[in-house]
């Protein structure tokens, strides 16, 4: 493993693939805040990298990718450092969701508070059988914020009060039904899960996927006739680089 720096290590493979770990946060993955910003330096320092077909956020331990937010850290907030706390953390989700080639969410065990957040910036989340689900802020006396924002827009208003409202957590098969979470592994699957992912996004065009995950960015944010007309000229673009006329010409030559 490459270490980017203390909190974040990088393994890449010869197709462009690469796995991301949060390193040295203790068996639950803990986002402290010098954690937060050294897995959001890793993803900065990537995000120009344009050989990266994938990438992988993994915890280095199995029993979470993310378990929360640090509390012992948080604990002796004030207003003030409250909000660079949290605003490091949105920044981190920020360079997850704005990261230039799809990110895929492994998540093994626990994935609680900032860590669901995480999550729920990235593009795919695959989890294990046993995988648990929740966003237990309101049970410390603070509310869920930042990327929290994205729950109603994953799993719908109702679903979404209830986690952040009740704090009541969630079995993989629930955060499945929900729409939360994407795919859940058999037992002992859930790296076979990731790579089949792996390998749907490695069948497609690079800078395809790369223009497709911006425009659905967009569209998160922007009006339904603007998101139409936005995407005229990305399609029209797309062929400047002339992956589509390669890749449709592989596909008309495969028929013959």
């Amino acid at each position: 493993m490459e270490m980017l720096n203390p909190h974040c290590g990088i393994d890449r493979d010869s197709r462009g693939v690469v796995r991301l770990s949060i390193c040295n946060a203790g068996s639950l993955n803990i986002l402290s805040s010098a954690v937060t910003s050294g897995v959001r330096e890793g993803f900065e320092k990537l995000a120009t990298d344009r050989t990266i077909r994938a990438v992988i956020l993994a915890g280095q331990s199995e029993k979470s990718m993310i378990g929360g937010a640090d509390i012992k850290e948080m604990a002796k907030l004030d207003q003030k450092s409250a909000e660079a706390f949290i605003t490091r953390l949105r920044d981190l989700c920020e360079a997850v969701r704005q990261f230039p080639a799809p990110v895929i969410a492994r998540l093994p065990g626990w994935c609680l508070g900032g860590g669901l957040e995480v999550a729920a910036a990235c593009d795919f989340r695959i989890a294990a059988h046993d995988a648990h689900f929740g966003m237990p802020e309101v049970k410390v006396g603070i509310p869920s914020v930042i990327h929290a924002a994205l729950l109603p827009r994953l799993i719908g208003w109702g679903r979404a009060r209830w986690l952040v409202m009740t704090a009541e957590n969630i079995d993989a098969p629930t955060a499945l039904a929900w729409g939360l979470v994407d795919k859940v592994a058999p037992a002992g699957g859930l790296d076979d899960a990731v790579e089949h992912t792996v390998k749907a996004l490695l069948e497609c065009g690079p800078e395809a996927l790369r223009s497709q995950k911006a425009l659905l960015r967009q569209w998160e944010e922007l009006p339904l006739k603007e998101s139409v007309n936005l995407s005229v000229g990305v399609f029209g673009q797309s062929f400047l680089t002339g992956e589509p006329q390669r890749m449709m010409q592989g596909f008309l030559d495969r028929k013959r």
